[in-house]
C-alpha cells in the first residue's frame, strides 16, 4: 500500500520489498541535477554507456529499415514511441553502473551483464506489461490510419508532412494520433517513472512498484512534468540527428533515471 501523509511525503507499508520506503518531494529543477549525475556516470564508464547507446542506435536503424522495406516510413514517428515506452527496461544495465558507482565501485561489463541476467521475474513481468502497451500503441496507430485514410496506401515521405498539415484526413490523423499518443505516453510515464529501478533494487511486485511510481508523479507534478519533457527532448534529439544522438542521449537518460529514483525514494533500510 501507499498512503499519503502530511508534509508532501508518501509512505509505503504493508508490501514485501517496500518496507522502510517513503517518497520525497523534490524541487522543480531536480531533473537537471539528475541529468548532471547521469552525465558523470556516463563518462565515468563510457565504454558501457556508449555500448548501450550504440545498441539503441542499431535498434532505431533496424526499425527504420523495416519500415522502408514495407513502404511505411511515415509511421516512424509514432512507432518511435517504443523508445519512450520500453526505454526503462532496456536501461537495466545502466542502473547497475550507477548503483555500483554510488558504492564507490568501478563496474565492468561482467558486473553489468550479471545484473541483467539476475533481473528478477517480476522485472520481466513488468517488461511484458510495457511491451503490451507498446503493441497497443502500434495497433492504435494503424487503426487511426485505416479509419482516416481508408484503403489508400501510405503517401510518399515527401508528401506525408503536407498531407498531415493541409488535408482534412491528415489533420484528423495528426490530432487523433497526438492526443492518443499523449495519453498513452503520460500513463506509461506515470507507472514506469521509477518503477523499473525500484523493481531492480528492491523485492517489490510490479503492481506495488507502479503504484509507488504514480504516487511519486502525483507528489511532484511539476518536477516530473519537466523530467518527462527532458526525456522527450533527448529522444527527439536522438532521432533528429539520424539516430546518432541516441548513442549519448539513451545512456544519459538511463543513468539519470536511476538518480531520479534515488532522489524520489527515501530508503530507511
Amino acid at each position: 500500500m501507499v498512503a499519503s501523509s502530511a508534509g508532501g511525503v508518501a509512505q509505503t507499508h504493508g508490501k514485501e520489498g517496500t518496507e522502510g520506503l517513503s517518497l520525497r518531494e523534490v524541487s522543480f529543477d531536480a531533473p537537471w541535477q539528475w541529468l548532471d549525475l547521469g552525465w558523470r556516470d556516463l563518462w565515468a564508464t563510457p565504454q558501457i554507456g556508449l555500448a548501450f547507446g550504440a545498441a539503441a542506435f542499431a535498434g532505431a536503424i533496424f526499425i527504420t529499415a523495416a519500415l522502408f522495406w514495407l513502404q511505411a516510413l511515415p509511421l516512424l514517428l509514432p512507432l518511435s514511441g517504443g523508445f519512450l515506452l520500453l526505454g526503462p527496461m532496456l536501461a537495466v544495465g545502466l542502473y547497475e553502473v550507477s548503483r555500483r558507482r554510488e558504492l564507490g565501485e568501478s563496474p565492468g561489463f561482467g558486473e553489468v551483464w550479471h545484473a541483467i541476467l539476475r533481473a528478477p521475474r517480476r522485472l520481466s513481468l513488468f517488461g511484458v506489461i510495457l511491451l503490451l502497451i507498446y503493441f497497443f500503441w502500434v495497433r492504435i496507430t494503424f487503426l487511426l490510419f485505416m479509419l482516416l485514410f481508408g484503403t489508400n496506401s501510405f503517401p510518399p515521405l515527401p508528401d506525408f508532412i503536407p498531407t498531415l498539415l493541409f488535408a482534412p484526413y491528415g489533420l484528423g490523423l495528426l490530432v487523433a494520433g497526438t492526443v492518443t499518443g499523449g495519453v498513452l505516453a503520460a500513463t506509461t510515464f506515470s507507472i514506469s517513472a521509477i518503477a523499473v529501478p525500484l523493481l531492480f533494487d528492491r523485492r517489490a511486485d510490479p503492481i506495488t512498484a507502479s503504484v509507488i511510481s504514480i504516487q511519486a508523479v502525483r507528489l511532484n507534478p511539476k518536477a516530473m512534468a519537466l523530467w518527462a519533457a527532458l526525456i522527450g527532448a533527448a529522444t527527439l534529439t536522438g532521432f533528429a540527428t539520424l539516430f546518432i544522438g541516441l548513442v549519448v542521449t539513451f545512456p544519459l537518460i538511463g543513468h539519470a533515471t536511476w538518480h531520479a529514483y534515488r532522489d524520489l525514494i527515501q530508503d530507511e533500510r
